[in-house]
């Protein structure tokens, strides 16, 4: 079972060996997903056009696959980097952000899935919304609790093969078999922009990371949040308001240690 030295575990290879991270993200959140990475201790690339996306995801530690922002190139790069990455074995995580409210969004996430991600990051909503029994939130927001996305996650795992990650107040990460519950954190995380999206960068660091050292991807992914929520609750200790926040939180990613780690709720 996944506990606070895993965690720590996990971290100190990051910080050791930084993984090369590609990213297929949203334009909204690119720099601030940079940045998260580049605190950690990883290398981000942001990789996103047709041509190169294939080839770079089959040879990164890690790739992140973000829908938030789905143009035509990004649409046929996320294609190509998620099969590239599963016949490379490269883990690659997909973040189907508002999939459910938005039809070419959902219609790609769909298609992505079915290529087998190593991990799956949304709010309630929208993994409910994955498995195909809802139609997603209030845009990027969740209208629907954590745990009433258990069901919803389990089924995605069970279908696909992904560790799933539901985001709330109380984050579950989920496979077929296991849940792990990571709490603490800050709810400044979801006033700025990116706070969610970047964490699903951060876990394919973890995914890398932590194959390195013999974690599996729930533990790894758990481990993720662990270290996310450790650097946000030190963010908000800090900070006034989101705008000093957002700063203090990239400090806080690169300074987190052991002892932060271990208040984080973990069950």
């Amino acid at each position: 079972m996944i506990d606070h030295a895993t965690a720590r575990t996990v971290l100190d290879r990051l910080r050791s060996a930084p993984p090369l991270v590609g990213c297929i993200t949203n334009s909204v959140v690119t720099n601030f997903t940079a940045n998260v990475l580049l605190a950690l201790g990883a290398a981000p690339a942001m990789v996103d056009i047709i041509g190169e996306a294939g080839p770079f995801a089959a040879t990164a530690d890690g790739q992140l696959i973000n829908v938030g922002t789905p143009t035509p190139e990004q649409r046929g790069a996320s294609m190509d980097a998620a099969v590239a990455a599963r016949r490379a074995g490269t883990p690659w995580v997909l973040d189907p952000v508002a999939v459910g409210t938005l039809v070419q969004r959902t219609a790609l996430a769909h298609r992505l899935i079915a290529q087998r991600p190593t991990a799956v990051r949304g709010n309630a909503s929208e993994i409910i919304a994955l498995a195909g029994s809802g139609t997603g939130g209030r845009g990027v927001e969740s209208a629907d609790g954590v745990e009433s996305a258990l069901d919803a996650a389990r089924s995605l795992a069970e279908r696909f093969g992904p560790v799933v990650a539901v985001s709330g107040p109380v984050d579950a990460i989920v496979s077929s078999d296991r849940v792990v519950r990571v709490g603490g954190g800050s709810a400044m995380l979801t006033r700025v922009t990116g706070g969610g999206c970047a964490l699903g960068a951060v876990l394919a660091a973890f995914l890398a990371a932590g194959r390195a050292v013999g974690v599996d991807a729930l533990e790894a992914v758990a481990a993720a949040h662990v270290v996310y929520s450790a650097a946000a609750e030190i963010a908000e200790r800090s900070s006034s308001g989101p705008g000093s926040f957002q700063p203090a939180f990239l400090d806080a990613l690169a300074s987190v240690d052991g002892a932060e780690l271990e208040r984080i709720p973990l069950s």
